[in-house]
């Protein structure tokens, strides 16, 4: 992948952990540019591999190609939403790395649904029929429908697009883009059943995404407890009062942090809650940045905390699409003092860059007047505890050979900004 140069100044404000405007355009902008990588790339193998497709499997892709262009002229934005939606990017990587034949032909057919979720966005007018192999239409973003006889009927009228069951069972009327749904609300019309709408949570346009079949890896591909929350699991009040509550929290203690998360964050994806006294954990996938896998915590400064954590997982992972930070191949591990286990530079590069994020946060909740008492002190323990992981952590960087010359000016820009918290005020900011 080719890509202009980062401004140094903007590089060196990523490297800080620091909210920057133009960094978050940045990493935006990284992430698309990723997705469009990935979806020519999808467009060749499809072609390439057209013998081994079914002539019907080879035609749906062609009319959802078809679809998703138009929908990109009527408005470009909207369909950039979603081909940049978090769980797009994990079908993306997953229909790539599928085998060919039958495999790769069950991913393919997840594009219709994406075509149809970005003619919807667009307000774009759809007709027709869609084959659903799976008999779950997923619309990232938006929601899925359940469609038992394997195919959608589609049909854009005055009030919007009607998508139903082949057998007319199952149905949604999807308004007009200026009638997208508030937050917590459920897009229902007529009287079909069948339709689950993703809700958003309140402030903000950030979903809490329990539906997508795209949205944590297969409970066979990831040992532990990295498995997604189902919706009667995930109730949306559960999540509402902490998120609101938790975004509060970080709008008090630091705004900038507040408004980078709600930038750079489309979806938290509930995963299964954790077992009697277990930590609550918290992961984002690379093939998916900008969503946060979370099991939901006791408290709303946890949650906030975990936010904070995943938005610079987020970040890092969209930069070294742009600027890779460290070498291929490397094959040492090493150990730090978050993890029990030994980690490959990457995943130390990954871990120190979220927890200087949070040694930060810290920083800002201890010293400030904001916070509760009960966070304060919270914070003061963990700091201390936390800034020397991560010192160590960057040390260990700074001394291997693993790095990228960008990825050495990077950890050296996360040093600075590392060796300046807990000196004074005037140096955290």
């Amino acid at each position: 992948m080719t890509s202009a140069p980062i401004p140094a100044e903007v590089f060196g404000a990523l490297a800080g952990t620091r909210p920057n405007p133009r960094g978050t355009q940045t990493l935006r902008a990284a992430v698309h540019a990723r997705r469009m990588l990935l979806l020519k790339s999808l467009l060749v193998r499809t072609d390439r591999q057209r013998r081994l497709l079914g002539p019907a499997a080879h035609g749906e892709f062609e009319r959802a190609w078809s679809l998703l262009a138009a929908a990109e002229r009527t408005r470009p934005a909207a369909v950039r939403e979603v081909l940049d939606y978090p769980t797009t990017g994990a079908w993306l990587a997953a229909a790539l790395a599928a085998p060919p034949g039958a495999a790769f032909e069950r991913r393919l057919a997840h594009l219709g649904g994406v075509a149809v979720a970005a003619a919807v966005r667009a307000g774009h007018p759809v007709t027709g029929t869609l084959t659903v192999p799976t008999g779950l239409l997923v619309l990232p973003g938006l929601g899925v429908l359940r469609c038992p006889s394997g195919l959608a009927r589609l049909e854009t009228g005055p009030d919007g697009t009607r998508i139903a069951d082949g057998d007319g069972h199952t149905g949604t009327v999807l308004p007009h883009p200026a009638g997208r749904p508030g937050p917590g609300e459920v897009l229902r019309a007529g009287d079909g059943t069948g339709w689950s709408a993703l809700r958003t949570l309140p402030g903000g346009t950030v979903r809490l995404d329990d539906l997508d079949p795209y949205r944590a890896p297969p409970p066979d591909a990831v040992p532990g407890r990295l498995r997604a929350a189902d919706r009667t699991d995930s109730p949306w009040e559960a999540w509402a009062v902490p998120w609101r509550r938790a975004r509060e929290l970080l709008t008090a203690v630091d705004g900038p942090r507040a408004a980078e998360t709600g930038a750079l964050l489309h979806a938290v994806v509930p995963l299964a809650a954790a077992g009697p006294g277990a930590t609550p954990m918290s992961a984002t996938l690379r093939s998916a940045p900008g969503a946060a896998l979370v099991q939901l915590p006791d408290t709303a400064r946890e949650l906030a905390e975990s936010l904070v954590h995943e938005t610079h997982h987020t970040k890092l992972a969209a930069l070294d699409e742009v600027v890779p930070l460290c070498a291929p191949g490397g094959r040492a591990v090493h150990r730090v003092g978050w993890r029990p286990d030994l980690r490959p530079a990457p995943a130390v590069l990954q871990g120190a860059y979220a927890h200087l994020a949070l040694t930060d946060l810290w920083w800002r909740v201890r010293t400030g007047a904001a916070a509760a008492p009960a966070w304060r002190r919270r914070a003061g323990e963990r700091f201390e505890v936390l800034r020397a992981e991560v010192g160590q952590a960057l040390s260990l960087l700074l001394e291997s050979d693993e790095l990228t010359p960008a990825g050495r000016e990077f950890v050296q820009g996360m040093e600075r900004h590392h060796a300046g918290l807990g000196v004074t005020a005037q140096n955290a900011l």
